[in-house]
């Protein structure tokens, strides 16, 4: 439990504090799926980043997927919600589509590249590939929690 000093009153519980970012795993008609080498620390992720306040989910994926890609989607739909334990992240992840655009570099990616489910499984880290794999299946949303590094037993 998190607590908290007030000058005024004696130690009381506090409201957990949580961000929450939005990832999409685009779809290609072949099967392929988008994904980035991020800039910061070289590991292979779907496209995504922290959702501001004003925004609405769907919004924060289209916007988080084009400034790292250059690629325009439409969202389909939520497949998943993972919560980093270890960090205090939600992570929302949706299934899209890609609309337009052509895959282009920025300042949070040295790579953006279509890959196969195999070539995601190799070159993610689990918490990352898990996103993609249950982005494939048609069940319903899935909802896992993680330590940063592995998949909590359930």
């Amino acid at each position: 439990m998190l607590m908290y000093m007030s000058n005024s009153r004696p130690e009381t519980p506090s409201t957990p504090l949580h961000s929450v970012s939005v990832a999409g795993v685009v779809i290609r008609e072949d099967g392929r799926v988008l994904t980035i080498r991020r800039a910061d620390n070289g590991t292979w992720e779907p496209p995504g980043g922290v959702l501001e306040l004003s925004e609405a989910p769907e919004d924060g994926v289209r916007r988080e997927v084009y400034e790292e890609t250059g690629i325009k989607v439409q969202v389909d739909r939520l497949t998943g919600v993972y919560k980093n334990t270890a960090r205090g992240i939600v992570a929302l992840v949706f299934r899209c589509h890609a609309e337009g655009g052509q895959e282009q570099l920025s300042e949070e990616s040295t790579a953006v590249e279509w890959l196969t489910p195999d070539e995601v499984t190799s070159r993610m880290a689990e918490v990352y590939a898990v996103r993609v794999t249950d982005a494939l299946l048609d069940d319903a949303p899935h909802v896992r929690a993680h330590d940063g590094r592995k998949l909590a037993n359930r």
